[in-house]
């Protein structure tokens, strides 16, 4: 089990070109982000692990579209960010509200004009890239 490693990354799940899976070494820095693993652990179903991150973005950073192997839940815990996500129009998501991303559906957000900080979980698929251009 991984806790507390941190490495730069995502903004709200991952950002474009995120290829690592949860077992791998961290992929490349992005500008404006920092994301930090608080646990990992196998399940809730064979062949799945779920995530605890914290992300810390830059005011006005754009992720990329992208989507995961599994399902993402987020809590805003301080700042928001507009999310794009195919089939729904865009949405703002502010501080203590929630945004879910189903399994493989492509999505894109910005962080606002202030700093933000995510409480994001993961249930992915084990051995899958968290997540992946879309």
């Amino acid at each position: 089990m991984l806790t507390r490693r941190g490495f730069a990354a995502c903004a709200i799940c991952a950002i474009s070109g995120f290829a690592a899976t949860a077992a791998d070494n961290p992929p490349a820095a992005t500008a404006g982000v920092k994301r930090t693993i608080l646990s990992q652990v196998d399940g809730p179903a064979e062949g799945y692990v779920t995530i605890i991150v914290i992300a810390d973005i830059e005011a006005g950073v754009q992720v990329a579209r992208h989507t995961h192997p599994g399902v993402e839940s987020t809590y805003v815990l301080e700042g928001g960010v507009e999310l794009n996500m195919d089939g729904q129009p865009a949405r703002l998501v502010k501080m203590g509200e929630t945004l879910q991303v189903p399994a493989n559906i492509p999505h894109s957000a910005k962080s606002g004009e202030a700093k933000t900080r995510l409480l994001i979980n993961y249930i992915v698929e084990k051995g899958k890239p968290i997540a992946s251009p879309a």
